[in-house]
């Protein structure tokens, strides 16, 4: 079984506080590349930001992604990534961005296990921050843009149902454990 485990969805629908909650019960997790690359480009003053140069921020994202991937090859266990190389690609369609051939290639190339965990929209639990700044109804495109792009590349879609946190995390790890 592939160990590597991805959380796709819109933003603000609760993929990073899921993925917190199964860190602190001792799993290994790949934090979401986006709001990193957001952190280290304001810390810069850099343009690579989703409101400046959205080509330059999906580099830095498939840059970083390719990076954290390489990085949890090898490790026995599970491991959560907060999102996954072919949501740099889903942006990119989204964003109507030309999608260069090394993405493509790397979408192909690198595979994480062929279940992956999508998180629907939520508009109760949804709210912006310093960086997410898209708003609901792009979270709702996003996560359709999502659901494209994962089929496309192979992946079969599992839904989490919209509950607590720790129910979240228990529907995700039966469904592993069902899967095995």
């Amino acid at each position: 079984m592939n160990h590597c485990i991805v959380f796709t969805g819109g933003p603000g629908s609760g993929k990073t506080t899921t993925l917190d909650y199964l860190k602190a019960l001792g799993y290994r997790c790949a934090d979401e590349v986006g709001r990193k690359v957001i952190l280290q480009q304001g810390a810069i003053n850099g343009r690579a930001l989703p409101w400046m140069d959205k080509t330059a921020f999906r580099d830095e994202m498939v840059r970083e992604e390719l990076e954290a991937f390489s990085h949890h090859q090898g490790n026995q266990g599970l491991v959560f990534f907060d999102r996954g190389i072919i949501d740099s690609y889903a942006y990119s369609r989204l964003e109507g961005l030309p999608i260069p051939s090394a993405l493509l290639t790397a979408c192909h190339l690198v595979r994480y296990h062929t279940d992956v965990f999508i998180f629907p929209p939520w508009e109760a639990i949804y709210a912006n921050d310093t960086e997410r700044k898209q708003s609901y109804a792009e979270a709702v495109d996003t996560y359709l843009e999502m659901i494209s792009a994962y089929q496309m590349f192979g992946y079969s879609l599992i839904e989490v149902p919209k509950a607590s946190v720790s129910e979240r995390a228990g529907f995700i790890l039966q469904s592993l454990a069902a899967s095995s």
